[in-house]
């Protein structure tokens, strides 16, 4: 028998430890090399644990537990046979994989008993899908199986999630009187703190404007579909969102800047934070140098950053380093909020739903499509002048969208010189 210890990597710098979220097999599996046998929760990130090599495994940690970088997690008998019948399991070609860091000398494994494995009857939901069907609280009846024997895999899940469900598909209440309690995970326990100490450490503040968002549903009615046929990629708003914004931080440095003990840092650059939805809950994936981006490249990049969240794929490097954020509760039907600053950055963009409402235009009450927007801003190195100017820049941008063209002037003053 030859036996291989696998050991947890180092998802990143300053991460010393993570959670056992979810074993994507049970004891006793067969496994192949670069399969995904585990979902491992950090402070920053969820990320899978792919199998070093192909063999037998065995479970050396349960699901909830926290374990160091470096603990031996599982172990891989990789003199083992595949089992005849068993199904063979697709994965990454080495080429598409990202290389795993090396991981740090062993420690003791908490557990030396093998973990009891888990049998799964048809219809039955693997511990990761099961997870995720428990916390979106849907009916495990309305997803389409594809597993062996009839098993939900979490990839099933997510592909059901992305179609949508019918109002049938989430589970009603249970008409006991019982409660439960659910362990956060490392990854909502740190949002959890960082969401007290912004409240705690900054001077935020919100200031509100309105956009007439007719100008922008006018440009896209008018070439989204030549758009996507020639950039392969939907024009959608948060690429207008993201141009005015860079064109805006480009005038208010400060809005882009954030505090470091008594100094004040500043960027040349515009990286993006945008807060997209996952199953694991709101991720800020950042969009790199989006001053530099036309909106072809914006969309292709959230589509990308989003895809990788949803599917659980996302990094820590994938949201660190970001100078601004932009945050959507319009895709939710939010009609206004205070959006909390993303730290270290100072301001944070808030969009929401766009209504239909009367507005005076020239002197004449017309119906228009109007969002609210909502900035949040540390007041420490922001003032109200800034972030005002900031907002009504962004709004100017959006009404006028040829502007973002220009920069922040308008064409004729650039045709007259002005």
């Amino acid at each position: 028998m030859s036996l291989l210890e696998m050991k947890v990597p180092s998802p990143g710098e300053s991460i010393s430890e993570v959670e056992i979220a979810a074993w994507l097999v049970a004891n006793g599996d067969y496994v192949e090399k670069d399969q995904a046998i585990a979902e491992v929760d950090s402070d920053k990130a969820t990320l899978e644990l792919p199998a070093e090599e192909s063999g037998i495994i065995t479970l050396k940690a349960a699901e909830g537990d926290v374990v160091k970088v470096g603990q031996v997690v599982c172990l891989i008998d990789t003199s083992a046979a595949r089992p005849a019948g068993a199904p063979v399991v697709a994965v990454v070609p080495a080429s598409e994989a990202k290389a795993v860091p090396a991981a740090a000398p062993a420690v003791a494994a908490p557990n030396p008993d093998p973990i009891k494995p888990a049998s799964y009857a048809a219809g039955a939901a693997s511990p990761a899908a099961a997870k995720i069907i428990k916390e979106q609280n849907i009916n495990p009846a309305a997803i389409k199986a594809t597993g062996k024997d009839g098993r939900i895999t979490k990839q099933d899940v997510v592909a059901a999630m992305s179609a949508g469900f019918s109002t049938e598909a989430a589970q009603g209440w249970g008409g006991t009187r019982e409660q439960s309690r659910e362990k956060m995970s490392m990854l909502r326990r740190k949002i959890a703190e960082r969401l007290v100490s912004v409240k705690n450490e900054t001077a935020m503040l919100t200031t509100f404007n309105e956009v007439d968002m007719k100008p922008i549903m006018d440009v896209r009615a008018k070439y989204k579909d030549a758009f996507a046929k020639h950039h392969e990629v939907n024009l959608g708003f948060m690429s207008f969102f993201t141009k005015a914004v860079t064109e805006a931080l480009k005038l208010f440095p400060a809005v882009n800047a954030q505090i470091d003990g008594t100094e004040m840092i500043l960027h040349d650059y515009a990286d993006i934070g945008i807060a997209v939805s996952s199953p694991k809950g709101l991720m800020v994936p950042v969009v790199r140098n989006a001053e530099q981006m036309s909106l072809a490249e914006i969309e292709r990049e959230i589509k990308r950053l989003a895809i990788k969240a949803r599917d659980g794929k996302i990094t820590p490097e994938d949201m660190t380093g970001g100078t601004f954020t932009i945050t959507n509760g319009g895709v939710f039907g939010s009609m206004l909020s205070t959006p909390i600053i993303n730290p270290p950055q100072s301001a944070i963009l808030g969009m929401h739903n766009i209504v239909e409402r009367p507005v005076a235009i020239n002197g004449k009450v017309e119906i228009r499509p109007i969002m609210y927007v909502a900035l949040s801003y540390d007041h420490r190195i922001i003032d109200g002048k800034e972030s005002v100017g900031f907002l009504v820049k962004v709004k100017e941008m959006l009404e006028n969208p040829e502007r973002m063209i220009f920069g922040s002037k308008d064409p004729l003053q650039i045709l007259l010189g002005l």
